[in-house]
């Protein structure tokens, strides 16, 4: 009961704690590629997921975490932040969380160890897949990346053999 009554603490600060965030990220040495990344983007992206944290937590499916955080990676790749900055972040996002609940306490009673232990199992589950989603999708989006540059690479020389070919069957 107590770790819905938090959860609830959570959402109601959403906007707070993403903000908070953003700050943190920006004055991280580990994150200085998030220059990259509009600091509203990432405050929306952060701030949807503690709006509706016990969603994500009770009723979203692993699929839906996996759909979530791959298409944050790709978001990512594409900015050019380092797949470390990209999960160090991730894990910045779920300290704020803790941080918040080790100073949350109820009007005349201390939250529950055995309380506090529940949220941070749900919180490390779904980080867990979080992080993992999103190095998915951005392993994804370099491939892509990589691909893409390969053919830019071939075009030319293709053309050109495609040329000479004709060339040599006109001669």
């Amino acid at each position: 009961m107590v770790t819905y009554k938090l959860v609830q603490l959570i959402q109601y600060h959403s906007n707070n704690l993403a903000a908070g965030l953003v700050r943190q990220v920006q004055m991280s040495e580990r994150a200085g590629a998030y220059r990259n990344v509009p600091p509203q983007e990432l405050h929306d992206a952060v701030c949807e997921i503690y709006r509706h944290l016990g969603t994500w937590l009770m009723n979203k499916s692993e699929s839906d975490v996996e759909q979530r955080y791959t298409a944050i990676g790709g978001r990512r790749a594409e900015q050019d932040v380092p797949l470390s900055e990209l999960v160090w972040v991730i894990v910045l996002t779920k300290r704020n969380l803790r941080e918040f609940i080790e100073d949350m306490s109820f009007p005349g009673r201390l939250l529950d160890l055995e309380e506090k232990h529940e949220l941070s199992l749900l919180l490390d589950q779904f980080f867990d897949q979080a992080i993992h989603a999103a190095v998915v999708g951005y392993e994804w989006a370099a491939e892509d990346r990589s691909r893409e540059d390969r053919r830019k690479e071939d075009g030319p020389k293709e053309d050109r053999d495609a040329t000479e070919n004709q060339q040599r069957k006109a001669s």
